[in-house]
């Protein structure tokens, strides 16, 4: 086969001459095609690597101190509390911007008028928005540009412009609203009025009232699902779910669970409803496709808030009274792990989504190495140290639950280390690169 002489190459990225080489037609595609190999397994590799970091939970709590609110923060990969965040009042509810970089946090104490902005870079409070009442329910919309609040004394729901957390927007709807929940698109906004025993659906863009749907008796909790066809309304002293078909604003069905439901999530893929039962210690798991329950989660003393984390695969549940959080894998539905958090937890949401195998988080954020513990306690006060030690050390002895000690080990291996496991990869492809090259 004839041969055909190639002459020096000038990359300007790296600015590295190649040396003058000799290949045959065959062997030019053959380095082509491996090339576009790699840069394709590079580009897989690098959103495996992204989609397996571990976010953060950022757990409320009123707080033993009257007027100072505390919010937990959770390193979720390892289950240990890393910092804590003082805040002002009462913390009930709590929602994360779509990026994960900042969390609103309601003040449902009696007089108080502002919910709390948290920085999760930094884990500090950056703000205070006066939302002009007692805040209860929080939601943010899919492009994180609008928070709305539900104002328990007022009968409003606040809209807050996150860029200037400021208040551009009040929204009347019915008695007493508690919970809110926007539909995936953003176009709707649901708000459950606890005491006109009804739904009120909002149009987000001329935030107008369409429809109020009669649901059970004291709706407090409300959840959309992911394709924005169904919305879960829990009915605390019915005992149990309306469901709304978000195409006709109407009741289809009824599901019964357990004793005072008060806060619901949906899984990512739409396919599991996790509701908390405040009386029975328990959570319901729905099936959506059927609307039936097919199971029921023994959890700590009265579970409150309950969220499932971005990726679907674990449910935490903040159970009031056992000052802790239940770890609930999503594929077994058994309680995997069990987290001290203190005092009263009560809201749960996710935020800060950077792994800390992959890049330095902050200076905030604790790692399993003796001196970074070391440098984190210097940042806390001497009853949040002890809180910190003393939460670390029981969630690392801890047995999980429900015997599932093999499956929670295995879960461990597998999500423990993405960063090492990219970095691992990205060398093996530079090695091969090399030799193919060499």
């Amino acid at each position: 086969m004839k041969s055909k002489t190639i002459s020096t190459i000038h990359i300007n990225t790296f600015s590295i001459p190649f040396p003058f080489v000799t290949r045959s037609n065959k062997a030019c595609r053959g380095y082509t095609l491996i090339r576009a190999f790699g840069i394709t397994s590079l580009a897989i590799l690098i959103l495996i690597g992204i989609a397996g970091a571990a976010p953060f939970a950022y757990v409320t709590s009123p707080g033993k101190n009257i007027n100072i609110g505390t919010v937990f923060v959770i390193d979720t990969k390892t289950n240990n509390l890393t910092t804590m965040v003082e805040i002002e009042g009462y913390p009930g509810k709590v929602a994360a911007t779509p990026d994960g970089t900042k969390i609103y946090v309601t003040d449902s104490s009696i007089g108080s008028t502002t919910v709390s902005v948290i920085n999760t870079e930094t884990n500090t409070r950056s703000a205070a928005v006066d939302v002009g009442g007692s805040s209860c329910g929080v939601a943010i919309n899919p492009t994180g540009t609008r928070a709305y609040v539900a104002i328990r004394d007022s009968n409003t729901v606040s809209v807050i412009s996150t860029a200037t957390n400021s208040v551009i927007d009040t929204l009347n709807v019915g008695t007493d609203p508690w919970a809110v929940a926007i539909n995936p698109d953003g176009t709707k906004l649901y708000v459950t009025n606890r005491r006109s025993n009804t739904t009120s659906v909002i149009n987000t863009a001329t935030n107008n009232i369409i429809a109020t749907v009669n649901v059970g008796n004291f709706p407090i909790g409300v959840a959309v699902t992911p394709d924005g066809t169904k919305v879960y309304v829990l009915n605390a002293r019915s005992n149990n779910v309306s469901v709304i078909d978000t195409a006709t604003n109407n009741v289809t069905t009824t599901i019964s669970v357990g004793n005072r439901p008060g806060r619901v999530a949906v899984t990512p893929n739409g396919k599991r409803v996790y509701v908390t039962n405040w009386e029975d210690d328990s959570v319901s798991v729905i099936d959506t496709a059927t609307n039936d329950v097919t199971t029921t989660i023994s959890v700590g003393t009265h579970p409150n808030g309950v969220a499932v984390d971005p990726d679907g695969t674990k449910v935490y549940v903040a159970n009031y009274d056992s000052n802790n959080l239940s770890v609930i894998d999503v594929a077994t539905n058994n309680v995997i792990a069990t987290v001290n958090v203190g005092y009263h937890p009560s809201g749960v949401a996710f935020g800060h989504f950077i792994d800390s195998n992959v890049t330095d988080q902050s200076t905030r954020v604790t790692s399993n190495a003796t001196e970074d513990v070391d440098v984190e306690k210097t940042n806390l006060s001497s009853e949040e140290k002890s809180t910190v030690e003393l939460n670390n050390s029981n969630n690392n002895n801890s047995e999980p639950d429900n015997g599932n000690s093999s499956g929670e080990n295995e879960s461990s291996k597998n999500n423990s280390t993405p960063g090492f496991g990219l970095l691992g990869s990205l060398t093996c492809l530079y090695g091969g690169w090399k030799l193919r090259k060499d």
